[in-house]
């Protein structure tokens, strides 16, 4: 049976360069494989997060890059304060992303906020006081 795992995950983008500056300059991320074509980041415990090329990455899994609209597809980073979730949206709309939902609390009890990164990938930061044994990103 396949575990309840993520090894890695690989966001197909449109510009490498582009992203890159996004996640290192904007977000402080640091980059653990550059290869060109694709760049894999620091995992700090957690899975790889890498990016490749939009077209050459739909290419490899046999699908077109074509598409719009929302994926199904949310990236969760939880953190241990309700000011922690500000500074990381304030963080990423600095470093140009779209903010989706201002941070704020949540109908079920949490605070969170959403942005939308330069390729329109949705990070979802989130805290709640209720939890004890999250995935805490930090």
């Amino acid at each position: 049976m396949m575990k309840a795992h993520v090894s890695s995950i690989l966001l197909g983008v449109k510009d490498l360069a582009t992203s890159k500056a996004f996640y290192t300059e904007g977000l402080g991320w640091k980059i653990k494989d550059d290869y060109g074509v694709s760049v894999f980041f620091e995992p700090d415990g957690g899975s790889r997060v890498g990016f490749y090329g939009r077209d050459g990455l739909a290419g490899q899994v046999g699908t077109s890059p074509e598409g719009s609209g929302f994926s199904g597809l949310v990236l969760t980073y939880v953190v241990r304060s309700e000011s922690r979730v500000d500074e990381v949206v304030a963080e990423a709309e600095k470093a140009g992303a779209t903010i989706l939902k201002p941070a704020g609390a949540l109908p079920w009890g949490g605070y969170g906020g959403t942005f939308a990164d330069l390729d329109g990938y949705i990070w979802s930061i989130g805290y709640s006081a209720k939890g004890t044994d999250q995935p805490y990103a930090e």
